[in-house]
């Protein structure tokens, strides 16, 4: 059964005709990393254990952890897939609403998935996912609150795919034992296609994804790009303080648009209107494409627009 995720332009084209169409339906870095020119073995060559070591060497150092806690992976979601198979199964608490694909990889492999509307109901499960900051929401836990949940589940799994502009919120560097971290690369990075992402977690966890994932999991191409973007501190800092001023000016194209700002992160801002399908398909009819969601008929989510010419087309839009 199809799942519920933006990205699905495809059928926003369908409906509504091709075009110059502006996405806005997932939370990805719409000003991406500009990626290189290659060296020719990175795509000629099966990837080897040094490429691997050069990504990890500089993940970790951006992470702020030991090499020896973090794993490349194909994209976070590859982690989400590979943890519920990898874990024995049992009771597991997961934070909603959220990203959707925990609850339903948890289900696929077994495990019994209830949801809990904060991190206090998690108390006593074995198993304990929390997206930090929140999807779509943007909801947040300090790393001090998340150190008590890990104390009081039998693991704890923090998604990290929107927290690499707010390192202040990363579990990563004081991780307990029972904890694993994701991280996504395609996001910040404004990459998605690379299908890049970390696991961190302690090294025999690690081990297990790995054997599960199988050889040559990341691609060369993905493991050298990887490793050349997340070295650019200067890039970093110029996303993170665009889309921070970012942010509040879509608020406030949204409030003057009468939409409320419900939440959000760096990357993506969540509003309640007063019909999510209405305004949803106003945008779409000017080639703006958002995110609604099918537990709300009132909330809508737009990432973050990645220039002056996007948003003047996103002002337009939302004019009455």
């Amino acid at each position: 059964m199809a799942r519920d995720h933006g990205g699905n332009l495809d059928a926003a084209v369908a409906r509504f005709g091709p075009g110059d169409w502006i996405d806005l339906s997932t939370g990805i870095n719409r000003r991406p990393w500009p990626v290189p020119a290659l060296p020719d073995h990175a795509w000629r060559a099966l990837p080897t254990a040094a490429d691997e070591a050069r990504l990890i060497d500089v993940a970790a150092a951006w992470l702020r952890c030991a090499q020896g806690r973090v794993l490349p992976m194909a994209g976070a979601s590859a982690a989400i897939q590979i943890l519920p198979r990898v874990l024995a199964p049992g009771r597991a608490a997961v934070l909603t609403p959220s990203y959707n694909e925990h609850a339903a990889s948890l289900r696929a492999a077994g495990w019994q998935v209830s949801a809990a509307p904060d991190i206090a109901a998690m108390e006593g499960a074995d198993l304990a996912v929390v997206v930090n900051p929140n999807n779509p929401d943007g909801r947040e836990w300090s790393p001090a609150a998340l150190t008590a949940l890990a104390g009081r589940v039998g693991t704890l799994i923090v998604d990290e795919s929107f927290a690499d502009p707010r390192p202040d919120l990363s579990l990563i560097p004081e991780l307990p034992d029972n904890a694993v971290v994701l991280r996504s690369f395609g996001k910040f990075w404004g990459l998605a296609g690379l299908r890049l992402g970390f696991a961190v977690a302690r090294p025999d966890l690690l081990a297990a994804l790995r054997e599960a994932a199988g050889p040559w999991a990341v691609a060369g191409p993905a493991l050298a790009i990887g490793a050349a973007a997340m070295a650019d501190a200067a890039w970093a800092d110029a996303a993170v303080t665009y889309h921070a001023e970012a942010a509040l000016n879509l608020d406030r194209l949204a409030l003057r648009g009468g939409w409320r700002p419900v939440g959000g992160t760096h990357l993506f801002r969540l509003y309640e209107t007063s019909d999510a399908r209405a305004a949803q398909e106003a945008l779409a009819r000017a080639h703006v494409w958002t995110r609604r969601f099918p537990y709300s008929d009132r909330w809508l989510r737009l990432g973050i627009p990645g220039d002056r010419d996007e948003f003047d087309r996103l002002e337009a839009a939302l004019r009455p």
